[in-house]
């Protein structure tokens, strides 16, 4: 008998504690969460989105709105969401138990903005990826122009490399492979501004400092491209400030192994 008294006992304590979890997660469910914690980090000064525009995006999207419960707040479809949003590089959308909920992320970089002969314009960022251009934000990077017909898309420039019919007509590679390094050298950074494509396909690099016509030629690959800013860099320390910054007009690296200076007239 007392057997199946205590049989009894632990029947009704587990179904005790189901009614317990049961009423608690239905009260969990109905509560209201608080505005999610947001953390964005970006490696620059150009940050494309902020707290208050993501948080508008999200409620324009309904996934976020007034009254909204537990039940009704689909972590899931809000990562989705910023996940596809062109800044954002990484999110992690997660909860806790009540009314607390976190939203962590890290934007794109951007190093290079291309304006196009069509009239357009977007970015570049550090992976290779393209990013449209913000209504609300503008990024201080390497700008290129002139017979740049690549247009917006969402191939990166790790689909071109890989991809000889696109090498054959995109200029994103090359593009990146100047801007990448400029953007990570700490002398070119301060020395280039802006760079133009001519219709010979000859790159030419516009300097911050003095009005020299800088002709870099191709950008093929990371070797070449390399090898001709080394010589620039060399030319720069070691002439420059002997020969002064108003005595040549134009600096060309595009020839193996060669730097050829023309004098201003």
């Amino acid at each position: 008998m007392r057997k199946w008294l205590k049989i009894a006992l632990v029947i009704c304590t587990l179904i005790g504690v189901v009614i317990v979890f049961v009423k608690a997660s239905e009260q969990e469910a109905k509560k209201q969460p608080n505005l999610p914690q947001i953390s964005i980090h970006v490696d620059s000064e150009n940050a494309f989105l902020t707290e208050q525009e993501l948080l508008t995006r999200l409620k324009m999207d309904r996934l976020i709105f007034e009254g909204q419960t537990n039940e009704q707040l689909r972590i899931d479809l809000i990562e989705a969401k910023i996940s596809d949003m062109e800044e954002v590089k990484n999110v992690r959308v997660y909860r806790d138990i009540g009314k607390k909920w976190y939203v962590k992320i890290d934007l794109r970089k951007p190093i290079a903005r291309i304006f196009n002969i069509y009239g357009d314009s977007f970015y570049l960022d550090e992976d290779g990826f393209t990013m449209n251009r913000s209504e609300l934000h503008t990024a201080r990077t390497l700008v290129f122009s002139g017979n740049i017909k690549d247009d917006f898309s969402r191939e990166s420039v790790g689909d071109i490399i890989n991809n000889d019919s696109l090498k054959s007509i995109r200029k994103l590679d090359d593009i990146y492979r100047i801007s990448n390094y400029v953007c990570n050298d700490p002398l070119l950074r301060k020395l280039i501004g802006q760079v133009y494509l001519e219709n010979n396909g000859d790159f030419v690099l516009v300097p911050l400092i003095g009005d020299q016509k800088i002709v870099f030629g191709t950008a093929y690959s990371d070797e070449e491209v390399k090898e001709k800013f080394k010589r620039l860099k060399i030319f720069y320390k070691e002439a420059i400030p002997y020969e002064g910054w108003s005595k040549y007009n134009e600096i060309s690296v595009k020839y193996d192994g060669q730097i050829v200076c023309r004098k201003r007239v």
